[in-house]
């Protein structure tokens, strides 16, 4: 049943979900009051990281497969990078408002989350995010030897990264550069090597990144203009559509590229266009003076990320049918 209501108040669970949470999300109506400001720290109530984080991985895993000639990827490495995106993406996450505590209080956007209004303390956070970072430790070291100590080098740019808006309008490349990490760990764990395939993949997410959290940061815009934060969307302004299409044609043609490398077969490039059809939809109708329009497009990344997904699965499934 849906979880009762709790009157709100400073160390208390909200009735109201954070600000930017999908409404009548699974957390809000179904999580225990004690545990809803964890799973909001966490950012459960908001799943499309998830996806934005899992994804990578997963495109990079039925690369390797396809590289070898299998007719699907293997299905316990998606399980594992399924779990290590959960539990690192909270921990991410944690670590983050951690960090931001002070200047999420200043922002409209997040001002609500657990640890600016007071749902958690900054103890209990740090704890929070230690026990998420042993679940992602275990399922690292679950992994061959080589993608463990490649996935340990993806630390110092994750801690990095929350300080970047602090001085830099380019965060955005930062959380990219650690947000597909997976990229390259996904073929490091089913080969136990890398190859330029999962290097071009791992750039043409890096500009996807770029592209979709330059769209999201539009929604603080003007807060951040007032406080001295930097983005992509503060310097790239009106001109954000250009940039996006740079971007995202960055994106395109080193998945093309990585697919080819991969040997992917027509099925694949047939899905790629589709997939850039829905790149195109997001540059198009967007309208970065509309927060709600820019949360809707930053959200479809999730169907442009599966669209790749499935486009790999379909060609292996053919090539193997072959």
């Amino acid at each position: 049943m849906p979880r009762p209501e709790v009157e709100g108040k400073a160390g208390s669970v909200s009735d109201a979900p954070v600000a930017d949470a999908p409404m009548q999300n699974w957390a809000d109506r179904y999580a225990p009051a004690w545990i809803l400001p964890y799973l909001r720290l966490a950012r459960a109530d908001r799943p499309i990281g998830f996806y934005l984080l899992a994804l990578p991985c997963f495109w990079s895993v039925a690369l390797a497969g396809l590289h070898a000639g299998a007719a699907y990827p293997d299905p316990w490495l998606l399980v594992l990078f399924a779990v290590g995106a959960i539990v690192m993406r909270g921990a991410g996450c944690t670590y983050n408002d951690i960090v931001d505590r002070d200047i999420d209080a200043r922002v409209a956007r997040t001002r609500s989350r657990p640890l600016p209004s007071g749902q958690v303390s900054l103890k209990a956070a740090l704890a929070f995010m230690v026990g998420q970072c042993l679940v992602g430790l275990a399922v690292l070291l679950s992994l061959n030897t080589f993608s463990v100590w490649l996935g340990f080098g993806v630390v110092p740019i994750v801690a990095l990264y929350p300080f970047v808006k602090r001085i830099s309008h380019w965060p955005q490349a930062v959380l990219g550069l650690a947000f597909n990490w997976g990229a390259l760990m996904g073929w490091a764990a089913v080969l136990g090597r890398l190859d330029w395939a999962p290097a071009v993949l791992y750039v043409g997410a890096v500009a996807w990144t770029i592209g979709y959290d330059t769209i999201y940061a539009h929604q603080d815009r003007e807060d951040d203009a007032l406080i001295g934060m930097k983005s992509t969307a503060l310097r790239f302004g009106r001109d954000t559509k250009i940039w996006l299409s740079g971007f995202y044609a960055i994106t395109i043609c080193a998945m093309g590229l990585a697919g080819g490398l991969a040997g992917a077969g027509p099925v694949f490039f047939a899905g790629l266009a589709l997939a850039c059809g829905q790149l195109l939809w997001q540059i198009t109708t967007l309208d970065i003076d509309d927060a709600e329009n820019c949360l809707a497009r930053f959200r479809s990344n999730r169907d442009f990320g599966l669209i790749v997904f499935f486009a790999i699965l379909a060609d292996m499934a053919l090539a193997s049918a072959l």
